[in-house]
């Protein structure tokens, strides 16, 4: 998977689901996996604030994932926005 930037939580929930759904693995799976409920995974990949930390940390291990923290680009939201 190539590097993509998440500046807001929907952002970050549709890396995850194209990591999930890349991995082959259903919401339910990838749940059992972090030991969550499938209803979890869904409002994590949904981007709702609301989800811990902690579990935004274990979806990303489950998926082979790290979080990088960078100094921001200058680039517009449009620039941004194509990403996805």
């Amino acid at each position: 998977m190539t590097d993509q930037i998440a500046r807001n939580e929907k952002q970050l929930g549709a890396i995850l689901r194209r990591a999930r759904k890349q991995a082959g693995l259903t919401q339910g799976a990838l749940g059992e996996q972090i030991h969550l409920r499938q209803g979890t995974v869904s409002r994590l990949e949904a981007g709702e604030p609301a989800v811990q930390l902690r579990t935004v940390m274990a979806a990303l291990s489950a998926l082979g994932l790290e979080l990088v923290v960078r100094t921001r680009s200058k680039g517009s939201a449009a620039d941004v926005e194509d990403l996805f």
